[in-house]
């Protein structure tokens, strides 16, 4: 039997989220062989600048695809929250994974909590999203940049270069790294990236033996929160250069979406929410984007230089 080959990034994130995928694919199916392609990715490399400078996140996932649509690979593993909104032609996101904790973490080894840090201490972060939610949370902080994988961030931070730093929960839970964890926020408090947490599997869309064999790790109440989350995202121009967070909740048959859109140095924020049934998950989305640049999202998204398109 031909081996399915999964495309991975070779940080220890990526590369446990990959065999996570084999395991459960062994699991749904013993006999079938399944092999790691590993790789660096541009993201990877590109450690001196920020991601909003370089192309955003977009750049984690670009040689994965390419190997997948080459034939050097079937599937890859992605963090949802790197994939950009629009797909390559010919390719697909064919599953996704039950999420984990969606929550952005604080990690000190001095102090407990965001209030416990003294004015003036230094937080690392990458994400402008996180940047800018914690300038409006702490304008009295000096926030720097810090890249890497998970491993390099705290090996900064304990060198002492950081007082503290910001890094996903689910990341940390995933590597067992959770007794590093200072303080969770909640998720009204500071609204996560969008799809943090989940997943997602990618093949190509032709590829008709390997989506039947994913789909029994598919999670629909992942896929659901995934369709509003990420219709927000496309209708704002779905840039991973941008201040823009959004997280849904399903409670029964409804569906929650948070969002916010934030200039970058946490000068202006715009902020809503917007409930529905569950099954109009990609609608509702759509909307609250709209509303959002109704309300003032459009000016700082222009500002940054996001064509959004004007809505119907």
């Amino acid at each position: 039997m031909k081996a399915l080959r999964i495309a991975t990034r070779e940080s220890p994130l990526a590369l446990w989220q990959a065999h996570h995928v084999k395991a459960l694919l062994r699991e749904a199916h013993p006999a079938l062989p399944v092999e790691l392609v590993p790789m660096t990715t541009a993201g990877d490399q590109l450690l001196d600048r920020s991601l909003a400078t370089v192309g955003g996140k977009g750049l984690f996932v670009k040689e994965l695809e390419t190997a997948m649509l080459e034939g050097r690979a079937d599937i890859a593993v992605h963090s949802m929250k790197d994939v950009p909104s629009q797909l390559p032609p010919g390719l697909c996101l064919t599953a996704f994974l039950r999420g984990e904790d969606p929550r952005d973490a604080l990690v000190s080894n001095r102090y407990d909590s965001l209030a416990a840090l003294p004015a003036g201490a230094v937080v690392g972060s990458s994400s402008l999203r996180r940047q800018a939610q914690l300038r409006l949370l702490r304008p009295d902080l000096k926030l720097q940049e810090l890249r890497g994988n998970v491993g390099t961030r705290l090996r900064k931070l304990d060198e002492g270069q950081y007082d503290a730093i910001l890094l996903a929960h689910a990341g940390l839970l995933r590597l067992g790294l959770q007794g590093r964890i200072s303080e969770s926020f909640a998720v009204d408090v500071f609204v996560p990236a969008i799809a943090q947490g989940v997943i997602g599997i990618e093949c190509r869309e032709d590829d008709d033996a390997t989506r039947q064999c994913l789909a029994s790790l598919h999670h629909t109440g992942a896929a659901t929160r995934l369709a509003a989350e990420r219709a927000l995202n496309a209708r704002l121009g779905g840039a991973c250069t941008v201040p823009v967070a959004g997280h849904a909740v399903l409670q029964g048959s409804r569906l929650r979406l948070d969002a916010l859109v934030a200039a970058p140095d946490g000068s202006r924020v715009v902020r809503a929410a917007l409930e529905g049934r569950k099954a109009d998950a990609s609608n509702i989305g759509t909307a609250l984007a709209e509303h959002l640049l109704a309300a003032g999202a459009g000016e700082i998204l222009a500002a940054l230089g996001v064509e959004v398109e004007r809505g119907a």
